[in-house]
């Protein structure tokens, strides 16, 4: 089973989701404000749950710090829906977040899906160019013009569909499915930041982020190679 690490100013919720968590057979460790994280802790941590709304330093600024120490899936636990707000969590580099209040049996079932996809076996080692980017399927990395693109782990899987199947639409619920392998409609926002933020990378890396085109009514897709990619 894996370690979780949660960072939440409410006690009454860190003791919620240690005793959820817990029950699945995980390590659970429990922090109240965001200085008590430490780099020990962040490389302990399989998965981290982050508040957004705590004193001091709030989650979002607390998953800036850590991002360059690990890995490991971030999830947000909070209480701000608004569009604005979701945008900056995921553009922090959290790849996922659940409203409060919710409920037991789906922050399980999240936390499951991402450990899965974290735990699933590496791609063979080959590559792939999709519209002047060029995907290392083994490593899971991205370049655009020789410059690695700094993607995030969620916002690699989402390209790395997308291209490996150019044409093809794929709705927001589908690509969530397909990235973190569970199915939550509720999610179709946080697949919408995460391609706004996969658009701005590329845009900042001198490559198109036409490249992936919004089909409207119904999803994404990957540009084809007659519609002007290599």
């Amino acid at each position: 089973m894996a370690h979780i690490l949660a960072v939440d100013d409410e006690a009454e919720i860190c003791a919620l989701v240690r005793t959820a968590l817990e029950r699945g057979g995980h390590t659970v460790r429990c922090c109240t404000a965001g200085r008590e994280v430490t780099e020990a802790l962040c490389r302990w941590a399989d998965c981290i749950l982050l508040d957004i709304m705590m004193p001091g330093e709030d989650g979002v600024a607390l998953c800036r710090r850590i991002r360059a120490l690990t890995d490991a899936p971030v999830l947000f636990l909070t209480a701000k829906s608004e569009e604005a707000d979701v945008l900056q969590a995921l553009g922090a580099g959290g790849d996922d977040y659940l409203n409060k209040p919710f409920r037991l049996g789906e922050l399980r079932a999240r936390v499951a899906a991402h450990l899965r996809r974290q735990q699933r076996s590496a791609a063979p080692a080959h590559r792939l160019a999709r519209g002047g980017i060029l995907f290392d399927l083994g490593a899971r990395t991205a370049a655009a013009g020789g410059r690695a693109l700094p993607l995030t782990k969620s916002e690699y899987a989402i390209c790395e569909l997308l291209a490996l199947h150019p044409g093809q639409v794929y709705s927001k619920e589908q690509i969530y499915e397909a990235v973190f392998g569970y199915d939550g409609t509720a999610d179709q926002s946080a697949i919408t930041e995460h391609i706004k933020n996969i658009r701005a990378k590329l845009r900042a890396a001198g490559a198109d982020p036409g490249a992936v085109q919004t089909v409207w009514g119904i999803g994404y897709r990957w540009r084809a190679a007659q519609e002007g990619a290599e």
